[in-house]
C-alpha cells in the first residue's frame, strides 16, 4: 500500500470521489438531496493498492489556523483494512506540513462507521459550521494537531 500526493484533477480521484458522491446518495436515503460540492484546492491523498487508486482523502484550508478533511472514501471492496485510518493519519500530516493546529471534518448521521472512526482517531464534535449549518443530518468534528515548531 502507497499513499501519494495527487491533484484534484487526477482521474483517478476524479473517479473516486463520484463514486463517494453516489454512495452517499444512496446512504443518506434522500434525506440531504444534495451532493457535495467538490472544490477545486483541495490537496489530495490517494491510497494505491496493486497499482489502482483504492481510497483518496482531501484538506482544503478553512483559515490561516485550520484545514478540512474532505472526500474522504474508500473503496467498498477495500474497506476494514484500516486503510481509512491510515489514510486519515497521513491527512493530518499533511495539515501540519502546511501548518494547521486544527482539523475538522462534516460527515452525516447516517454514516456511523465514519463517525466511528473520527471519534476513536480523536476527533470531538463541535458544532456544524460554514455549508453545513442548513443541513439537519450533518455532524462535525474537530482535532487539534501538534504542529512542529
Amino acid at each position: 500500500m502507497l499513499i501519494e500526493s495527487r491533484p484534484a484533477t487526477d482521474p483517478e480521484i476524479d473517479a473516486l470521489v463520484t463514486a463517494q458522491q453516489r454512495e452517499l446518495r444512496t446512504a443518506d436515503g434522500g434525506l440531504d438531496g444534495q451532493a457535495t460540492v467538490t472544490h477545486d484546492d483541495i490537496r489530495y491523498l490517494a491510497v494505491v493498492v496493486g497499482g489502482r487508486a483504492v481510497a483518496c482523502g482531501g484538506i482544503q484550508a478553512l483559515d490561516a489556523g485550520a484545514g478540512e478533511v474532505k472526500r474522504m472514501y474508500v473503496r467498498p471492496a477495500y474497506r476494514g483494512r484500516g486503510i481509512a485510518r491510515q489514510l486519515l493519519t497521513a491527512l493530518e500530516e499533511l495539515a501540519c506540513q502546511h501548518g494547521y493546529g486544527e482539523v475538522r471534518l462534516e460527515t452525516g448521521t447516517y454514516l456511523p462507521a465514519a463517525i466511528a472512526l473520527y471519534t476513536s482517531s480523536g476527533y470531538e464534535p463541535i458544532p456544524v459550521y460554514g455549508e453545513y449549518v442548513a443541513n439537519p443530518y450533518s455532524v462535525c468534528f474537530a482535532k487539534r494537531l501538534r504542529v512542529p515548531a
